[in-house]
């Protein structure tokens, strides 16, 4: 064992007297000195990329934008057309073009000439449901919940 230990010993010796040599500590300052430059380099790449991506985003909002502004322009360029002008002549003062005649209808006797859709659709869909098995039934009330759809209560039975 004594001798292990000593064998081990000389062989620390004879690698400590190595790196006192002038050829061994050139090296490892040379290798210090490629990490830290390859270190900077990596460094600099991250930096860059970085920035291209902030660029890039700000080059998104920036064309959003721009799209935003173009639409507002379009808009304006409606609102001063003579199309836009007639139509809100005649729905704000009830203005109609010459030879035209207006027309004016109790609301209680407009509506009670007009199908209320929203009853239909829901008959229909009772009608549909009560021929499905409860698992399609299931289904769908799910698929109406996440789609925020109404549903009526004999749908779910």
């Amino acid at each position: 064992m004594k001798a292990k230990i000593k064998q081990t010993w000389a062989n620390l010796e004879k690698y400590t007297d190595q790196l006192q040599d002038v050829r061994v500590l050139g090296l490892l300052t040379f290798m210090v000195i490629v990490v830290l430059i390859a270190w900077s380099g990596a460094n600099a790449i991250d930096t860059n990329y970085g920035l291209q991506r902030q660029i890039s985003q700000f080059e998104q909002q920036n064309q959003v934008k721009e799209l935003a502004n173009t639409n507002l322009q379009l808009q304006n360029e409606y609102f001063n057309s003579s199309q836009y002008l007639e139509l809100a002549a005649r729905q704000n003062f009830g203005l109609a073009m010459p030879g035209e005649t207006e027309l004016i209808v109790p609301t209680t006797v407009a509506l009670a000439h007009t199908v209320d859709l929203q009853n239909s659709e829901q008959q229909q869909s009772a009608k549909t449901s009560a021929k499905q098995p409860s698992y399609q039934r299931n289904f769908q009330a799910w698929i109406n919940f996440f789609l925020h759809r109404p549903t009526t209560v004999n749908q779910i039975n």
